[in-house]
């Protein structure tokens, strides 16, 4: 699938040269649990795209210092798709380890048009396929930067929450993005109270350095979903603003950074499509670009 970054061309964005290879090896490094050979690429379907619908790009088996980790997670009892996290419909199987589940949202279309971006903008050797990673297989070391979407349908168990801590612990970085209201706020904090027990979210301010990695994002806004643009607002729920909070280390490394109440998966996800406004695709990326660079090095 060709992909055009409106904010790379049109927008006029400028190749950033700003991170060596070195610094994303030194962080893989800290969080590695072996030295064996990374795990193999896997695929599933999702609730947007069918098995195979988003073809793979050639290069897809290239070796790469940096791959877009996204997490797999079973949902909430009683949530939009109960326990198991099934979708339906699409030979997910009822089952979130087999795919079609919250975690599978924009999935793998925004994980790939973003890498595309990142290879676009900075030096970071990206690989341009995602990697679906499940806690329980303990393989989350070998990814030192981990994504997740719906996290306000997540239901951690008590084992995945401790690898998960584990890997923040040891250096990982971990990005929870579009989750909206105060119930799936709540869900939300409900497992990272399990991951990360006695740290509570803070605002992150204009001024911290996470804005700053590449580019300078004081200015920043709520990243609008693409049904809602569609509805011509950038909110999914009235009274819901966006905030940018993180979860920091006691040496005040951002741990875990949360874009709530916006949908940042969906600026990668619908970045060329002619319909989606580029001011959302623009933050989106430099959001995702900055994370990632931060993540390479602290």
């Amino acid at each position: 699938m060709p992909f055009h970054v409106k904010i790379g061309l049109a927008a006029g964005l400028a190749f950033v040269g700003v991170v060596g290879s070195q610094f994303a090896f030194q962080r893989a490094a800290s969080t590695r649990a072996d030295s064996g050979d990374l795990p193999p690429f896997r695929e599933y379907p999702g609730t947007e795209y069918r098995l195979g619908e988003i073809k793979l790009p050639p290069d897809w088996q290239e070796k790469t210092e940096w791959t877009f980790a996204r997490l797999m997670y079973p949902s909430v009892s009683g949530g939009r798709f109960g326990r198991g996290g099934g979708f339906g419909g699409r030979g997910g199987g009822g089952l979130w380890t087999q795919g079609n589940s919250m975690w599978t949202q924009d999935y793998p279309r925004a994980d790939r048009h973003f890498a595309e971006a990142l290879r676009r903008l900075t030096r970071i050797h990206g690989r341009s396929v995602e990697q679906p990673i499940n806690l329980d297989d303990r393989a989350v070391y070998d990814w030192p930067w981990l994504y997740a979407v719906q996290p306000g349908h997540w239901d951690l168990t008590d084992s995945q929450a401790k690898t998960l801590r584990e890997y923040l612990l040891r250096g990982g970085f971990f990005m929870a993005d579009d989750f909206w209201g105060r119930n799936e706020w709540e869900v939300f904090m409900a497992s990272m109270r399990k991951v990360l027990p006695g740290r509570e979210p803070v605002e992150l301010g204009n001024g911290d350095t996470i804005f700053h990695t590449v580019y300078d994002l004081s200015e920043r806004y709520q990243v609008a979903s693409e049904g809602s643009v569609q509805r011509g607002r950038t909110y999914k729920c009235e009274g819901c603003p966006d905030r940018w909070l993180g979860i920091l280390d006691d040496n005040g490394r951002v741990m875990v950074a949360i874009t709530f109440q916006s949908d940042v998966g969906d600026s990668w996800e619908w970045a060329d499509a002619p319909y989606y406004p580029e001011v959302y695709s623009r933050l989106g990326i430099r959001i995702g670009v900055n994370y990632i660079v931060y993540a390479m090095t602290h």
